[in-house]
Order: structure tokens, then sequence, then C-alpha cells
């Protein structure tokens, strides 16, 4: 019988926590109309397609809208109401069926209400005004870090929290930067532990920019959820500053090599916390004392996990072909329309039809063609999965090493071979096109499609490896395919940042919709309680 690692000894008593706290009864629950629930639902998966992120993402995507409209509101009042604000929040996360009716404790809206009048605080206090485009981007940033603190509050992530506290105790010990990069000025030696830190958060949980920054201010600042005023103060003085070093942070040259490492060897975290989360988890750590149990726990959880991924990669596919054919495809035929109408041009259906059928189907060709982990991957997940369970005398090691120099000659050349690929690829799309008779505008139109699905479907692919650990052998054609698919990817990967600040389809429903149908839900939710009211009157 092996003896389980004090890391893991921890790690089972966080899960067993977590799930007291899971079973405890609660009293004095938030309860929203079941009827105004369901519209407001529906609408809210209307917006999902609008503003589609990966799953684990939507809520608080929808935080973070409706609390910018809250923030906009109290502006406009110049911060002088804000008591009321918490509620109102709370009771449309719960309509719109981001958090369960009737589960979260009404003494909820008290700690949402102080988290953002911590935040209020803060913009009230800092030094820093919103002029400018640095000043507007870190408005939006406390936002989404406010956000982050409400998803917390509403939903304590406790278990994800100590399974990323677990892999980062264990990846600090087995991940050495070379000296040579500290010397060379790209990293210091006291934020390598920061490096890690992100790359673990992105690579277990696919977490973005605003939590992980949220994260970090709880790193750097411990006691920051329940901080008294004195230290909000003298953190809101510095606020700008903060958000500076994060973003830097987050930008580093290496943060790649960090997170490549944490991403290959995630997948046995993920399955401890699979298996913690089957069953009790003070049970189940007197039973993985045993290895031969262990072994056929992680064979379950692993197996669990892959029926599922395919499940959500399906999910993700469809939803970002969707996302992508509502929000880009629909506004850019638009577009081509009005071109053509400008210059005189017939618009010909059927074209405008291929337009729109090219990205789909080059999705589905990207997802259908995603590659299943082989039984040697299997086989080296349950071996890391006991590595990192088990005391051991011995610890891996994986080296952060400084990139080959190259000359001038030798960047120059390579950066034309890029460039001359781009050409062979926007030109052969180009040709292929016009020797159908598509129309020019037509043309540029669906090259922008072609690149936003190469990009979407990448990120699509990059997610399907979540169990993958197995080094993945690259042919010949697989190079060719790098070669002429990246610079599309590329194209992709920029154009779709863009499209973040300048989404046409999401504006328009928050200036037209937004507002008015949450209104309208809110009244809808008041009329029927006051029927309800009536009809008990009727004795």
């Amino acid at each position: 019988m092996n003896e389980l690692s004090d890391a893991t000894k921890k790690l089972i008593l966080q899960y067993g926590l977590a799930q007291k706290q899971d079973s405890k009864q609660k009293t004095e629950t938030i309860h929203v109309d079941e009827v105004a629930k369901r519209v407001a639902a529906f609408y809210e998966q209307i917006r999902t397609i609008v503003d589609w992120k990966e799953e684990h993402l939507m809520r608080r995507a929808a935080i973070i809208r409706k609390l910018k409209r809250k923030f906009f509101d109290l502006e406009m009042k110049n911060f002088a109401e804000t008591g009321d604000v918490a509620e109102s929040l709370v009771l449309e996360l719960i309509r719109g069926g981001h958090f369960p009716n009737d589960k979260i404790e009404e003494s909820k809206i008290t700690d949402v209400q102080k988290i953002i009048d911590k935040y209020i605080f803060i913009l009230k206090n800092n030094p820093e005004n919103k002029a400018g485009k640095a000043g507007l981007n870190f408005y939006n940033w406390l936002i989404e870090v406010a956000a982050c603190e409400i998803e917390e509050t509403l939903a304590p992530a406790i278990k994800e929290m100590a399974l990323i506290d677990y892999m980062f105790g264990q990846m600090k010990q087995k991940i050495k930067v070379s000296d040579k990069i500290f010397e060379s000025g790209y990293l210091k030696k006291e934020d390598a532990s920061i490096q890690i830190y992100i790359a673990i958060c992105q690579a277990l949980f696919k977490l973005d920019k605003p939590i992980i920054s949220y994260n970090l201010i709880k790193y750097r600042y411990p006691g920051w959820q329940n901080a008294d005023e004195q230290s909000i103060l003298k953190v809101s003085q510095n606020a700008f500053n903060i958000w500076l070093r994060i973003e830097k942070d987050l930008a580093n040259p290496l943060a790649n090599k960090f997170y490549n490492i944490c991403e290959k060897y995630d997948t046995p975290y993920l399955l401890m916390g699979d298996i913690l989360s089957m069953n009790h988890a003070a049970e189940t750590g007197k039973e993985i004392l045993e290895p031969s149990i262990l072994e056929n726990l992680i064979k379950d959880a692993y197996s669990k996990r892959l029926s599922t991924l395919k499940s959500r990669i399906f999910r993700a596919a469809v939803y970002s072909t969707v996302s992508i054919f509502i929000t880009k495809v629909l506004s850019l035929v638009l577009l081509e329309v009005l071109i053509e109408r400008a210059i005189g041009g017939k618009i010909n259906i059927i074209l405008l039809g291929v337009d729109v059928l090219i990205p789909t189907l080059l999705m589905f060709a990207l997802v259908i063609t995603i590659k299943r982990p082989s039984q040697k991957n299997l086989n080296l997940v349950m071996m890391e999965t006991m590595k990192i369970a088990y005391k051991k005398e011995n610890t891996d090691t994986y080296e952060i090493k400084m990139n080959r120099k190259k000359g001038f000659i030798m960047k120059a050349v390579l950066s034309l071979i890029y460039v001359l690929s781009a050409f062979v690829t926007f030109g052969a799309i180009y040709w292929i096109l016009n020797h159908f008779g598509f129309p020019i505008s037509s043309i540029i139109i669906d090259i922008i499609f072609i690149a936003l699905i190469l990009f979407a479907g990448t990120a699509v692919a990059k997610r399907a490896q979540e169990l993958t650990m197995e080094e993945d052998k690259e042919g010949f054609l697989s190079f060719l395919s790098d070669v002429f698919f990246l610079p599309g990817q590329g194209l992709g990967r920029w154009l779709s940042n863009k499209w973040k600040r300048y989404n046409a389809f999401a504006a328009l429903f928050n200036a037209l919709i937004d507002m008015p149908f949450s209104a309208f839900v809110e009244f809808l939710e008041k009329w029927r309680n006051f029927i309800k009211e009536r009809k008990e009157e009727m004795r």
C-alpha cells in the first residue's frame, strides 16, 4: 500500500469540505417567478449565440454585460444611489438561468452589494481617469474583475481553486527555468511562479484574462475578498499600476513555454479532481491508497471525460459556427449586398448561398478530422496520475530554455517564406472563387469567412487535446497544412479580436434590446406577483 503525497491529502480534505458545503441546508433562498424566468432564459440563449464564448465563460460574460449596464446607470447618477443594484443584478441573473432558482441564499445579495460598493470606491478614489484608450481599457478591466468576484460569491469554485493550487504546488517544484532566461532579462526570478500560475489557470480550466487577473489580485493581496476600507483605499491608489503589471504578466514572451508544459501535464490533475468528485472525497482518499483501485478509478474517470469531451467539442463547433454565421456572416453578406447595389452590380442569390455554406462545411471538415487519443495515451495518463498521487523520492523536471538565436538573415528568410505562403494560400482561394465567377466583393468576404472559421476550428481542435499527453507525430502532410493554414488562422485570430470590440450585433442587442427586455421581464414578474396576491384575497 502506497502513501499519498501531502498535496494529495490536502486536496482530498478540500474536496471533502466542498462536498459538505454543497450538501449544507440553505435557508431563506432567492426565488424568482418561473414564467419570467423562462422568458428571460430564452433571451439569454439567443445572447449565447450572439456573444458565443466557451461554455464555462458564458455565465460571467452575462454578469459583465449586465454589470456594465448597471455601472453606466450609476455613473449617470454620479453614484448617488447604489443600494438596490445588487438585488436587481442577482435577480436578473437567476431569471436568465445563469444561477439556479431557490438555491442562492438571500444573504448573498448583501455580499454582492459590498463587492459593487468596493469597486465603485476604487473607481472614485483611483487617481487615473477614464480618458483615452488606456483609461477606458482599465475601466472595462475593473468591471470584469468585479464580475469575477460576484460570480465566485454566488457560486464558489472551491474544487476548481483547490485543483489549481494542487497543480501549482507540484509544478513549482517540477518546472525549472534556465539561468540564461533570467540573465537575458526576459523574466525575473520572483516572477517565475506567476508565469506557472497563469499557465495552470489557462491549461487546467481554460480561464480567460479577467478571471486570471482576479486570481492574481487574490494571490498578491491574500485578504482581498474581506479587505477593510484602508486596504481598499491603498489598492485604489495603485489600481491602474496593478492592471498594467497584470497585463505585462499575461503578455510575457515566455508565457507560451510555461503553458505548453502545463497543457501537456494537466490531464492527471483533471482526473484526480474527477475521481474525488465521483464519490465522497474522504472515502475515496482511503480507497486510492491501493494502486490497483486507483488504476480502475483513473480508467473510469478517463472514459467518462472522453465521452463528455466529444459532446462538448460538438457543441462548441455548432455554437461557434452559428455565432460566426449570425454575427459575422450575416453582417458581411449584408455588406456585400450593399456594395453590389452601390456599384450597380447584380445580386446572385446562389453565390450568396455559397458564401454562407463555405464556412459551415469548413468547420464540419475541421471537427470530423480531430484525432482521438490512443491506448498509449491512457497508459501515459495512468502512470502520471500515479506519480502525482503518491509520495516518491525523485521529482520529474521540465526545463524552460531560451530559443536558439536566429541571425538577421535567417529571420528575414523565414519571414519571407511565411509571407509567400500567405500569398499562395489567399491567392489559391482567390483563383478558385474567381474561376467560378464570384465578384471581388464576395471573394474578399469569403476569405474573411474562411480565416474566421480556421481560427475557430483550431481553438476547438486544441480543446479536443484536453486528455492528450502523447507526443503528436507530424508527417509531411501535417507540415504542409501548417505552412498554408497558419496565415489564415493568424488572420482569423486578428479579425476575431477586432470583432470583440466592434461586434455590431452585440452592440445592437445591448442598445436596443437588452435594457428594454430586462425592464419588461422585471415588470412581468411584478405583474405575476400582483396577480398572485389578488388570487390569495379571493376566499
